[in-house]
């Protein structure tokens, strides 16, 4: 049985991925978090006991900790990530920290553990920059020109992971991905956003002019294409996973708005955040040739799907919103966060 290291399993994107995991393969998973407020330990919690399921609360800059977590391990899927632009433009410490140094450290532990791999380093779309109108979509072998420090650090840390393959011969991986939706999203970015504020007739803020484009996919696609990348990726590889669906922002709330039935009038337009990009896509063509992936969730599918899950499960955003899941972690852990 193969042993996998996730690191930032309690996030959007790694819940979805372990229980995909859980759900369709047989592999033993450590899920490495350092349970920042964007991870919630509730995402996993009726996976506690599972026989082929631990979770080790702490962070990939941990030398030490990471060094005794990879001894046996197989392979690594690195999710762990501050991701926010927004934040990372109020500070880009934190950004630096995760991003750039925890990296480095995952990737010297796997190289000291003699670990077989691959090592999935998940990354994003915007580390390339942003796209003009009519501009191709992003191919993997374009330039990164990242435009906020938040990509800026991911950008780094693949540069970090292509050099450890070059000089190491590390069985590295790495998939950029574009804007991700579903279940388990925490509610600071767009889509869980509208939604919930739509849900208590809030207004909706939305940068600038809302024309911003975004290439929407599927959270549960996404891991597919991860799960793709760990299991039949050659070392070295960088694959681009997107959903074929480029929407702008205001697109994006007006078909929320429709779907909960609530007017326009709940829009209002903001002052735009510095260095917005205005327009990201990627070309797939890769990872659907040699990985034999393609996204299976429309948006409109996808997006009804998405709102139907935060209707069905407004405890879990409302003790977010309250910090309320906190108190879950210090009665299940016996210590606060």
């Amino acid at each position: 049985m193969k042993r996998i290291l996730v690191t930032g399993g309690c996030g959007f994107i790694g819940t979805n991925f372990i229980r995909l995991l859980l759900e369709e393969r047989d592999y033993e998973i450590i899920n490495l978090d350092a349970l920042t407020y964007a991870g919630n330990p509730e995402n996993l919690a009726e996976f506690e006991g599972h026989p082929r399921y631990r979770f080790v609360k702490g962070r990939i800059e941990d030398q030490d900790l990471v060094g005794q977590l990879m001894e046996g391990v197989d392979a690594v899927v690195n999710f762990a990530a501050e991701s926010h632009v927004d934040r990372s433009i109020k500070s880009a410490k934190p950004f630096i920290t995760t991003n750039v140094l925890g990296t480095q450290v995952l990737l010297d532990a796997f190289r000291k553990a003699g670990s077989s791999g691959p090592f999935v380093h998940v990354s994003t779309d915007e580390v390339y920059g942003s796209l003009t109108k009519d501009a191709p979509p992003f191919r993997e072998d374009d330039h990164l020109l990242p435009n906020s420090p938040y990509s800026a650090s991911k950008a780094s840390s693949d540069l970090l992971c292509r050099a450890a393959w070059k000089t190491f011969g590390l069985p590295v991986v790495i998939t950029r991905c574009s804007n991700n939706y579903g279940p388990y999203q925490f509610p600071e970015k767009l889509i869980p956003l509208m939604i919930i504020n739509c849900l208590q007739n809030r207004k909706l803020p939305i940068y600038g002019d809302g024309l911003n484009i975004r290439d929407w996919i599927y959270v549960k696609d996404h891991c597919r294409g991860v799960l793709a990348a760990l299991e039949k990726a050659k070392p070295g590889a960088i694959y681009n996973f997107g959903g074929d669906c480029e929407l702008t922002n205001l697109q994006v709330v007006e078909t929320i708005l429709e779907i909960l039935g609530k007017g326009k009038e709940l829009i209002e337009f903001v002052k735009d955040r510095p260095g917005h990009d205005r327009r990201y896509a990627m070309d797939s063509t890769l990872a659907k040739r040699e990985l034999g992936w393609s996204p299976q969730e429309d948006f409109d599918s996808g997006i009804r799907r998405t709102v139907r899950w935060y209707l069905d499960n407004q405890d879990w955003w409302q003790r977010i919103l309250s910090g309320q899941y906190r108190n879950y972690y210090q009665e299940h852990y016996g210590k606060a966060l």
